[in-house]
């Protein structure tokens, strides 16, 4: 298979972990104290390095950190964005579009000599 289809099928599975990991105790664990949410988000984040490793590794056969990192951060938040409107139920802003937008600049910068 494509190292970078790879590293972003990789990434996106690790990312959902990591989402979860981050920000589910808001809603599951808001009322027990920091130190429980933080033991359930590591338990949950062992399962996103055990993702995000392999894939940094398999894309950076092929891509610079630099590119990883912005495959990274567009993957985040197409990841964040169906977390947090259909899990977290918080509202649908302009302002993912407007930060979208901003990726895809980057994704532009970053790879724009292998266009």
């Amino acid at each position: 298979m494509n190292p970078i289809l790879t590293s972003i099928l990789m990434l996106t599975c690790s990312n959902v972990f990591m989402t979860f990991a981050w920000y589910a105790h808001l809603k599951e664990l808001h009322s027990k104290p920091w130190i429980v949410a933080a033991l359930f988000s590591w338990g949950i984040a062992l399962f996103e390095y055990l993702l995000q490793v392999p894939a940094n590794r398999i894309g950076h056969t092929v891509l610079s950190v630099g590119q990883l990192k912005i495959i990274q951060e567009v993957v985040t938040l197409t990841v964040f964005l169906p977390f947090s409107v259909f899990y977290l139920k918080e509202s649908l802003k302009l302002d993912y579009l407007w930060a979208g937008l901003c990726l895809v600049g980057a994704v532009y910068f970053m790879f724009r000599a292998k266009l």
